[in-house]
C-alpha cells in the first residue's frame, strides 16, 4: 500500500469514527439536558436512577401508564415555547409538558416521593444537567388551597414565580441556586419548574412534589395543653394544697394577725409570672369558725370578776 493510499484510508476511517460518535451522542438525548434531583421531581424519582422512590407505589402507576420507564429522565422539553408557556402546555399536563411519553407524570395522587419543606425556609434547589445551557429557571409553588388528588393546573399556581434565576453556574455536573418559601404553605404541594434555554430553543418541565407541615386545626389547638393553662393547673393545685392546711388556733397571747400586705404582695407575683391570681385567702389570716378568739375569751373572764366584785361589795354595805 502506498503512503498516499495509507494516507487517504486513515482521512477516511477518522471521518466515519466522527461521523459515528456524532450519531451516537446525538442518539443519546439523555446525556445532555437535566432535571431537578432535589427536591426530587417526579421524573428522576420514578427513572432508574431514583433508588428506592422508583419502586413506590405512585412511580409504578406512572411506568404503567406511560407504557415505558423514564429512562431519559433528563430530556423532558418542549421546543419553541419562547415563554408562552401557559399557552403550549395544557391544563393537567404541565408534569409532562404536554410530551405522551412522559404522560404517567401528570396522574392526580397523594403519594408521589415527597421532599419535605419549611414554610419561609431557605430552598437549595439541585437540578443536574450533563452539558451546561444558559437560560433562566422561574420556580412556581403551588396555591394554598391546592389539592393534589386533582390534575395541576395553571390556575392552581400564581401568575409570578416566587424565585427566578438566570445563567446559574454548572458545578459538578448541576445548577445549585437558593431561594426563600412562601411562608403559607402548609400540607402537600408542588414545586413547579421552568428551565427556559437561551442557547437552545427548548424549555424543560418539571413537578417537585413537596410537603410542609400540616396546619393544625382550631380543635386540635383547643385540646393542646397551653402553657398559660398548664400554670393555671399549678395554680389550681397550690390553691387545694392551701386550701387544704388547717389553720393553727392563735395563741392566747396578744395576736398577731398576718399584715394584708402579703396577700397583695403574692397575687401580684402571681399576675406578673402569667398565673391568675390566687384568691383563697392565706390560712394565717384568715378566722377559724371554730368558736370565739383568745381576746374574747379574756375580755369576758375580767367582766365576770367586776360583776361579782361588785355584788359581794354590795351585799357588806347591806349587812352595815
Amino acid at each position: 500500500m502506498s503512503r498516499t493510499t495509507a494516507h487517504r484510508t486513515a482521512a477516511l476511517a477518522a471521518s466515519l469514527t466522527s461521523s459515528l460518535l456524532l450519531g451516537v451522542w446525538a442518539a443519546a438525548p439523555a446525556q445532555a439536558h437535566g432535571a431537578p434531583t432535589d427536591p426530587v421531581s417526579r421524573v428522576f424519582a420514578c427513572s432508574p436512577d431514583g433508588g428506592s422512590a422508583s419502586g413506590s407505589a405512585a412511580c409504578r402507576a406512572a411506568v404503567a401508564a406511560n407504557g415505558t420507564s423514564f429512562t431519559a429522565w433528563d430530556n423532558l422539553r418542549v421546543a419553541n415555547v419562547n415563554g408562552r408557556d401557559r399557552q403550549t402546555i395544557p391544563d393537567g399536563e404541565l408534569c409532562s409538558g404536554g410530551l405522551p411519553a412522559y404522560q404517567g407524570l401528570d396522574l392526580a395522587r397523594s403519594d408521589w416521593p415527597s421532599t419535605r419543606m419549611t414554610p419561609g425556609a431557605t430552598l437549595t434547589m439541585r437540578y443536574v444537567s450533563t452539558i451546561p445551557h444558559t437560560g433562566t429557571f422561574r420556580l412556581y409553588l403551588t396555591k394554598p388551597g391546592y389539592d393534589p388528588a386533582k390534575p395541576l393546573t395553571w390556575s392552581d399556581l400564581p401568575e409570578r414565580p416566587f424565585a427566578q434565576v438566570t445563567d446559574p453556574a454548572l458545578t459538578d455536573g448541576a445548577y445549585r441556586f437558593r431561594a426563600t418559601l412562601p411562608a403559607d404553605r402548609t400540607g402537600r404541594q408542588v414545586l413547579f419548574t421552568i428551565w427556559q434555554n437561551s442557547s437552545t430553543p427548548d424549555t424543560y418541565y418539571s413537578c417537585s412534589d413537596v410537603v410542609f407541615p400540616a396546619a393544625k386545626s382550631a380543635g386540635a389547638a383547643a385540646s393542646s395543653p397551653s402553657p398559660t393553662a398548664d400554670r393555671g393547673d399549678a395554680d389550681r393545685d397550690r390553691t387545694s394544697a392551701t386550701a387544704s392546711v388547717t389553720p393553727t388556733p392563735a395563741k392566747k397571747s396578744t395576736p398577731q394577725a398576718a399584715p394584708p400586705a402579703t396577700a397583695s404582695r403574692t397575687a401580684g407575683t402571681d399576675a406578673a409570672a402569667g398565673a391568675a391570681p390566687d384568691s383563697t385567702p392565706v390560712a394565717a389570716t384568715g378566722d377559724s369558725g371554730s368558736g370565739p378568739s383568745a381576746p374574747t375569751l379574756a375580755g369576758g373572764a375580767a367582766a365576770m370578776l367586776v360583776l361579782v366584785g361588785g355584788a359581794a361589795l354590795a351585799l357588806r354595805l347591806r349587812r352595815r
